[in-house]
């Protein structure tokens, strides 16, 4: 049974899901419980999408709602956080050749929910312009997100040259998008692949808390 929200979402009913949202947070109600029928949502549209009932202009479009959605919820659950919360960092970049960004604007949503600080470097992004951010930030994760071919060439030269700079092995490096496969992972030198938000999600919490269990062992 899926909720009233949900089903809006799913019809791309875009007032009737921020109008319902908005009520909603004005009644104090649990942010996370509106964001888990807005997350389910998604799911159902990208399984429509993936049965060919959905094209590429509803998943835009439902991708542009679950921004908004996003907006609406996030400062209700920052209220909840600290800095002390912070699991991670984490760069996100559609690389040069490539505009799409649906799928990289959807985990960058759902990382900042997980408590991951989240730089987003856009879309067409320069290999050179990453290095730089990631020996600027010195992040945990670096996720690529791709929709096409062109890109598996420009992302395997940001790897070897962050191999070069002797900083590859200080991050895990994700890829995600229609298009990935392992062996795209392979090919660029990534250490994770799939077409799938939330295994991007669960990947970057078991490497954290591998981490943390790791460090807290070499401390005894």
């Amino acid at each position: 049974m899926i909720s009233n929200l949900t089903k809006n979402l799913i019809e791309l009913e875009r007032d009737k899901v921020l109008s319902e949202i908005k009520e909603r947070l004005n009644q104090s109600e649990d942010p996370m419980k509106i964001f888990e029928e807005s997350k389910q949502g998604m799911e159902l549209i990208g399984e429509r999408y993936q049965r060919k009932e959905y094209f590429l202009a509803e998943l835009m479009l439902s991708g542009e709602l679950f921004k908004e959605i996003m907006e609406l919820i996030e400062p209700y659950l920052g209220e909840e956080k600290t800095e002390g919360n912070n699991k991670g960092k984490i760069i996100l970049a559609t690389i040069q050749g490539d505009i799409h960004d649906l799928g990289k604007n959807i985990l960058a949503s759902l990382l900042k929910l997980e408590g991951f600080e989240v730089y987003d470097l856009g879309v067409d992004v320069n290999p050179d312009f990453v290095v730089e951010k990631v020996k600027e930030i010195q992040p945990d994760f670096l996720g690529f997100s791709s929709l096409l071919t062109i890109t598996f060439d420009p992302m395997k030269e940001v790897i070897d040259k962050l191999e070069k700079e002797g900083i590859r092995d200080k991050l895990k490096i994700m890829v995600g998008g229609g298009i990935t496969t392992p062996l795209v992972k392979d090919y660029i030198g990534a250490d994770f692949q799939t077409i799938d938000a939330m295994e991007g999600i669960q990947y970057c919490l078991e490497t954290i808390k591998a981490r943390v269990k790791i460090g807290a062992q070499g401390g005894i």
